[in-house]
């Protein structure tokens, strides 16, 4: 329209990198991470990510570089998801239960030019930076981050295996420019961060953020988690896992605290809601799991309900119904790597409070509706592109478009492309919506189970597993059938001191689902999962694999 002007002035590119600068004048004297005895104010910690930014550029990093950190919830770790992307750079956090090979793959792959490292996986990275050094690659600055609070990183011994160019993380700080000025982004959509698919998949691919999509979606998850003012965030999810669900961000925009746990327990989460009156914390379905199975001798009274976001796996009724029992208020959210954390959230409708209490747990177990920053969450057939009747029993594939869908897979257009095809994001995820929008997850493509000509959701069938009062987790995965095709093979492991055999399993389920739903083979075993919670289904399908097929003579 005429005499309107873009300027600086009505137009500044959205960066998280601006909630830290707010709070450090809103909630300058008030805590923003607590680690044991080591605490900082918001004033501090911009102080603190200013340095980091500074000493940054002067190793040579500029703008679009990439800077690695291999490292658990402790204070550097936060500290580095605003110092990186102040100093123009893109943060590479890495999944701490990677072996060296990977790392390295990794490291290669990002290019990145500098990694930090907490004490306690220095052996790791140098695992990766020699297996680098092999192939004649320009090794990453490491620069070693000591805890204050672990006995072990006062150790002699901290410094085995360091080069003689490495550096320590707060003396690198130190020697950074406290008037360092800031290299914002020239454009919302440059990246702020690169995060690597979990090891749900065997082939990991590097997930590009914007500033923008992290700007929106940290708001998004202020709003979906119920976060006011100065919340008390307790770190029971990685800060490498999708930059926390962009948490990181969230709790800066909100002026809040940061409790930082390097290790989670049960004894752990307990006592810190009970020491830091936590009001928010969140995590996969397995922390939930801890929380509801914890010894008698851990748990605490609660003095005020917690709000917690979970996500990954959907969560079994029972688990939903036992949290609120004990005063956590759950909000289930759905996402993947790609749509930076959660996509959608279970909005809770007070008809449904007159419901009865598994009829609750069901409805809390939906994906729901996608949040504030999205554009759109559909089910659609992914031949046609049309979406699937609202009946909650026809299945098609979840799709996802808006703001906080990634820029694309680095250095891979082909599988950006496969992945942005008929202009929505394709999760892969096959779900059920119901008449009220409201989406329900069945299954990952890939892990659906079709045995004779009928499609088994696994998740259906885990939950009804996991409704037996000895079960503690559960897995389903397709088994080779001599005459089925597949049937369902589940993985159990069981409570402690509780028993029950595959025989036992099989009735419960039989007794609960059409007969062909219910498992052939039930394995008692502890269950592989990634550090943010997800059961690696890959390497069950190759155990069963390995097994062999179902023999005719076994048939129902």
């Amino acid at each position: 329209m005429e005499g309107t002007v873009k300027c600086s002035a009505n137009y500044v590119p959205l960066s998280p990198i601006s909630f830290l600068e707010r709070s450090a004048k809103v909630y300058s004297d008030r805590l923003s991470i607590v680690h044991g005895n080591v605490k900082y104010t918001w004033r501090e910690t911009r102080q603190r990510c200013i340095r980091l930014a500074s000493g940054l550029t002067h190793l040579g990093i500029s703008r679009g570089d990439v800077v690695a950190a291999l490292a658990p919830n402790i204070p550097a770790m936060y500290e580095l998801h605003f110092g990186v992307p102040m100093a123009g750079a893109v943060l590479c956090a890495l999944n701490t239960r990677h072996d060296s090979a990977m790392v390295s793959v990794l490291l290669r792959h990002s290019e990145a030019k500098i990694i930090f490292v907490d004490h306690q996986l220095l052996d790791v990275a140098k695992g990766a930076l020699e297996i680098l050094s092999k192939a004649s690659r320009k090794l990453p600055h490491l620069i070693l981050i000591s805890d204050r609070e672990s006995p072990l990183s006062s150790q002699n011994n901290n410094n085995r295996g360091l080069a003689s160019k490495d550096l320590k993380y707060e003396s690198f700080l130190a020697n950074g420019e406290p008037d360092f000025e800031i290299v914002w982004p020239n454009d919302e959509w440059d990246a702020i961060a690169l995060n690597y698919t979990s090891g749900t998949t065997s082939r990991p691919k590097g997930v590009v953020y914007s500033h923008r999509g992290a700007y929106l979606n940290s708001l998004a998850a202020a709003l979906l988690a119920e976060m006011t003012s100065m919340p008390v965030y307790l770190w029971t999810l990685p800060m490498f896992h999708c930059n926390g669900w962009c948490l990181t961000w969230t709790v800066a925009a909100q002026g809040g605290t940061n409790i930082c746990l390097r290790n989670v327990t049960e004894k752990g989460i307990f006592d810190s809601i009970t020491q830091h009156q936590v009001t928010h914390m969140a995590g996969a379905p397995t922390v939930l799991n801890m929380i509801i199975n914890a010894p008698r001798s851990v748990q605490r009274p609660l003095s005020r309900t917690v709000n917690v976001m979970t996500g990954g796996a959907p969560p079994p009724p029972q688990v939903l119904l036992k949290m609120k029992e004990l005063g956590f208020n759950v909000t289930h959210g759905y996402g993947l790597t790609e749509t930076y954390g959660p996509a959608t959230v279970c909005i809770w409708k007070p008809e449904w409070n007159s419901l009865s209490p598994d009829e609750q747990a069901n409805i809390h177990a939906r994906q729901g509706v996608n949040h504030l920053g999205l554009e759109d969450v559909d089910v659609k057939d992914s031949e046609s592109m049309k979406s699937v009747p609202s009946d909650a029993k026809t299945m098609g594939e979840v799709m996802i478009r808006g703001n906080t869908v990634m820029n694309g897979y680095l250095k891979d257009c082909k599988a950006t492309e496969d992945a942005f095809r008929g202009g929505w994001f394709r999760s892969g995820d096959l779900a059920v919506k119901h008449p009220d929008g409201y989406i329900e997850l069945k299954d990952r493509s890939k892990d659906i189970i079709i045995s004779g000509g009928e499609n088994i959701s696994t998740i259906e069938v885990e939950s009804v597993i996991f409704s037996h009062p000895s079960v503690l987790e559960a897995a389903v995965v397709g088994r080779p059938d001599d005459h089925w095709g597949e049937t369902p093979c589940a993985f159990v492991k069981l409570k402690n001191g509780c028993n029950a055999s595959a025989d036992e399993i099989i009735k419960h389920c039989r007794d609960r689902l059409p007969h062909y739903m219910a498992p052939r083979t039930v394995i008692f075993d502890d269950l592989p999962t990634t550090s943010t919670g997800k059961i690696q289904k890959f390497v069950l399908r190759q155990r069963v694999k390995a097994m062999g097929s179902v023999s005719k003579a076994s048939k129902l």
